[in-house]
């Protein structure tokens, strides 16, 4: 017999003897302070700490007209949409939040879904339907929402080294120029920050008769004069054949999305059953997505101070000795090398020191990639900084000489 419950238990424990365990802080969080909140231990002691981990990048969800908005609609519309699009699931907010969607990105269509990651899975799969001799060439740090997508279409797939375009062109060589293909990548690397050759990438897929799928999710809001990310940036979003992007990180709201043509748009409707199956989003959160999407594309100074603090983060480490991986985004990781050392780290930081740092460990990425991985938004403060800083200068050196911190701390902070 079975043993069901102790075949649980060794999965879990090993799990945790290698520092992979994941466990949650109970955030509460505040509109009106973040990014500094609250959270209480188990003898319920309550402390105060600032978030430097949130992907809610620019704070608009605690912005009060994306809030206002979603509180006005639950009010008249409810809390929830009742049904799958097809079955009164879709509002008038659903629509004008697709429409906004194709705009943003210069497209004559927008499909949205319940998260980013149904959104790449549902598509991807859906291509491998229409097309049953697709090859799928994806880049090698791809997102695990665009991996288990090809997975799940059951078609080919050959993975070419991150951003090495040279390697991607072998492999478009290879194969038959009439052959369905598609080039699947990100713009930006959520861990590592790097970001895509996106110019010379949409030349190959055009000499090589290939589709373009690209990843938008850590960039949209964030990059081009209107947060239509890199593409918009760049102003090359009509060489992408399909964006995907989300609405729960720099639009601060919930929900993902995929911008294309027309045609493909109704065809992922049609026959994706991801989208098909799922019960739509709220039309307060439509709204409110909608709100937050119309602020964000009209003030760039947002941008602005969001990449001002990204800079000023990074020349403050650079004067603490804080060591970091440089890379040309506004994601700043921190490596740590090591699953239990990167997660005694992120416990000191927390607890010494009222800076809460989630560790980034394996399956998120390869063992020995451990790192702690740092967002500032345009809500935090210089001192915040210096003080994130200061603590991250103590918290590691009193680990790797084992000494206390009350040796370190006159240095430190001086």
């Amino acid at each position: 017999m079975t043993d069901y419950t102790r075949v649980f238990n060794q999965h879990l424990n090993r799990l945790k003897e290698a520092g992979n365990y994941r466990y949650f802080l109970d955030v509460d969080k505040n509109a009106s302070t973040f990014p500094r909140f609250t959270y209480s231990d188990s003898d319920g002691n309550t402390y105060a700490a600032t978030n430097w981990c949130s992907n809610d990048y620019l704070g608009m969800s605690t912005h009060e007209d994306v809030i206002e908005s979603a509180v006005r609609v639950a009010r008249t519309s409810g809390v929830g949409s009742g049904g799958t699009r097809n079955i009164s699931g879709t509002t008038v907010h659903h629509k004008a939040l697709e429409k906004s969607i194709a705009g943003l990105h210069n497209k004559d269509g927008a499909l949205i879904f319940s998260g980013a990651y149904l959104a790449n899975l549902t598509t991807l799969q859906t291509m491998g339907k229409i097309f049953p001799d697709i090859v799928f060439i994806s880049d090698q740090r791809n997102h695990a929402s665009l991996i288990e997508g090809m997975r799940a279409s059951k078609r080919e797939k050959i993975i070419f080294r991150h951003n090495d375009v040279e390697h991607l062109e072998e492999i478009l060589k290879s194969l038959p120029l009439d052959r369905p293909k598609m080039i699947v990548f990100e713009s930006v690397y959520s861990i590592i920050g790097s970001v895509a050759p996106i110019v010379e990438i949409l030349a190959l897929a055009k000499k090589y008769n290939a589709l373009t799928y690209l990843d938008e999710v850590h960039a949209v809001g964030l990059y081009g004069t209107d947060g239509g990310g890199k593409t918009s940036e760049l102003e090359n979003s009509d060489d992408v054949d399909i964006i995907n992007g989300t609405l729960a990180k720099g639009f601060g709201v919930i929900g993902g999305y995929i911008a294309a043509s027309t045609e493909i748009v109704d065809a992922i409707r049609s026959f994706g059953s991801g989208f098909i199956f799922t019960t739509s989003l709220p039309p307060s959160v439509c709204a409110a997505a909608v709100t937050s999407i119309s602020h964000v594309s009209v003030h760039n100074e947002l941008r602005e101070k969001l990449h001002a603090n990204v800079a000023r983060l990074r020349r403050i480490f650079d004067h603490y000795h804080v060591e970091y991986k440089h890379n040309p985004s506004h994601i700043t990781p921190i490596p740590m090398h090591d699953a239990l050392h990167c997660k005694e780290i992120a416990d000191r930081l927390l607890k010494d020191h009222g800076a809460y740092l989630q560790p980034v460990n394996y399956p998120t990425v390869s063992v020995g990639e451990e790192c702690l991985r740092v967002v500032v938004t345009p809500l935090h403060t210089e001192e915040d900084m210096i003080h994130l800083a200061k603590s991250l200068l103590v918290a590691t050196h009193t680990m790797a000489y084992n000494i206390s911190e009350e040796d370190w701390a006159h240095y430190a902070m001086n």
